[in-house]
Parts: structure tokens; sequence; C-alpha cells
């Protein structure tokens, strides 16, 4: 036996007695279409008799099952979307059963907008009852696609409104872990460094986010997402980044293994370019002259490695160079 035979075969709705009553209203393509579309005769059905539904503005549970139907043939249809949310509203709809319905539609189409714009809308219906489902569901989607914008766009707005706040750094912890360079994850956890009311903010974290960031660039200094956070920690702050000795060692100490090392000389530029004066034992790490030679004429030095380091953007380079002072200004 085949699996086909397995499947649940579609009955037409004109011939279920319960659509009986119902008057299709097929689609007005005009006399004469350009490029008609080749519709299938089971998605032209289910959109005449919605197009019906909608007509005389029916709210009843055989309306929910046909934007159920037409869901199916076409999840990215923002007004059958629209109308199941009026339908559940006026029938006092069972949440819990059309959460489970969004869980089977969200399997193969996890970045469909319509989809997501519906969850929360479910959740915001559901309350802080529901903010362990929610983060549940986002952690499945993230497991098998990391970077999905929408669920990561849905878990904030979990954590803001419904909570959950005290276990997404471990949560992250464990993303990094099995990904480092999953720029999505750092931008979360800048999120919620940043947000969280139980960390106090940016300030009370720093010292302890600046351990993690700089053990994470020793384990992968190509990494730019570490690289990006580690300036991020000083953003409301950018004249301590220059006085901080742990982004300093961190930066030295990877451009003393690899003096190319594209997103170290990118830091060290932006270092110099605040003010930053290495010593002399730096200067000798990173081969460059030990005394002479001012900040912004190291910085030159920076750009100039960097333009063949990174070739690809070696015009960029030379236009940072450009903006430096002269030598000899």
């Amino acid at each position: 036996m085949s699996s086909d035979d397995d499947e649940e075969v579609w009955i037409p709705l004109r011939e279920r007695e319960e659509w009986k009553d119902v008057e299709p209203i097929p689609q007005d393509d005009g006399p004469n279409p350009v490029v008609p579309i080749a519709y299938t005769s089971q998605f032209r059905e289910v959109m005449d008799y919605f197009r019906a539904v909608v007509a005389r503005d029916e709210r009843s549970a055989r309306a929910l099952n046909l934007t159920g139907e037409v869901i199916a043939l076409n999840p990215g249809n923002y007004t059958v979307w629209h109308f199941r949310r009026l339908v559940l509203e006026s029938i006092e709809g069972d949440l819990d059963k059309e959460m489970d319905f969004i869980e089977n539609m969200a399997e193969d189409n996890a970045k469909n907008y319509q989809i997501w714009h519906h969850r929360r809308w479910l959740a915001e219906k559901r309350g802080p009852a529901c903010m362990n489902a929610e983060l549940e569901f986002t952690a499945n989607i993230l497991s098998e696609d990391g970077k999905n914008y929408h669920a990561w766009s849905h878990r904030q707005w979990v954590l803001e409104k419904l909570g959950g706040w005290e276990k997404e750094l471990e949560f992250l912890v464990q993303m990094l872990q099995e990904d480092v360079y999953n720029n999505s994850v750092w931008n979360q956890r800048f999120f919620v460094i940043t947000n969280s009311p139980a960390i106090g903010g940016l300030v009370a974290a720093k010292d302890s986010e600046l351990k993690f960031c700089c053990d994470a660039i020793r384990f992968a200094p190509d990494n730019e997402s570490a690289w990006r956070y580690l300036g991020g920690l000083f953003k409301d702050d950018k004249s301590a980044l220059v006085r901080s000795p742990e982004v300093i060692r961190v930066c030295i100490e990877e451009l003393a293994k690899d003096k190319i090392s594209v997103h170290a000389l990118n830091f060290l530029l932006d270092l110099l370019c605040r003010g930053y004066r290495p010593t002399a034992d730096d200067c000798r790490l990173l081969d460059f002259p030990s005394e002479g030679l001012s900040p912004e004429q190291l910085a030159r030095q920076v750009c100039e490695r960097l333009e063949v380091a990174d070739s690809m953007r070696r015009n960029y380079w030379a236009w940072r160079k450009s903006l430096l002072k002269k030598a000899n200004s």
C-alpha cells in the first residue's frame, strides 16, 4: 500500500452537506487577464467559498475550519489569517487547540511572518501562563535554524511582555557552545544584558561580560561577532574602551599571534583613533616602531596592513586612512 492511500481524501466543498446553503463567489480576474494564474481546482474552490463567507461576515465553526483549509494551501494569505482571528474571537474558540494548529503549521513554515504574527496574538490572549511554552517553542525552532529572525524577535517579545529573563543567559551560553559564530545569539545576549531587570543594565554587567567576551575571542579570534560585542560593551562610554586593560590585552595578544588578523587590526585601529598609545612592549609585539610615532601615524600603518590583509575592502581601508591626520601635521 502506498503512502498516498493513508492520506485523507479531500472532499470538494460543493459536495459537503454543511456548505449546501452557500453560493461560492468566483475570483474576478477581468475579461482578459494578461497572465492568468493556473490555480488548482482545490485552491480555486476553497477560495471561492472563503470569499462567500467573508462577504456575509460569517463567524462560525465551519468558517474557522474553512480558513484552516485555505491556510494549508497558502500559509502566507494575510486576509485569511486576519479573518481567522475575528472568527476565533467571535465564537470564543479554544486557544489551546489553536496553538496546536499554529505549531503544526510552523513545522514547514518556520519563516512565515503571518504564522508568527498569529502566534503573538495567541500569546497575548493567553497571557503570562504561556511564557514557558512560548520560550520552548522558539527554542525548538532555533534548534533547527539558529538564525531564524522571526523566532528571535518573538522570543524578545515574550521576555519583555511575559517574563522568563532568569534562564535566558544560560540558554544563550548553550547556543554559543554549539555555534560561537552565531551573530543572532550574540545580538540576543546584548539584548538581555541591556534589558533584563534582574541584571541592572550594561554598567552592572560590564565586568562579567568583558571576561566572557574576551574568552570567546581567544577561543575563536576570527569571530567578528565577538569583536563587535566587545565594542558594544562600551557603547555608552567609548573613552573607557581605551582605558580598559582587558580590551588592550586581548587585542595585543591576538595580533601577536596573527599580525594580519582583520578583526583585531580593525579593533586596534578604533583604539588608536580614540587616543590609545601603545607601550614599547606592545609596539614590539605588533612590529611597530617603539618610538616617535603618534597614534595617528600608527593608525595609518594599521590601515596599510588592512589594505593587504583585507584586499576585498582595500578601497574602504584606503578611505579610512585618508581621514586620518597627515603624519607631519
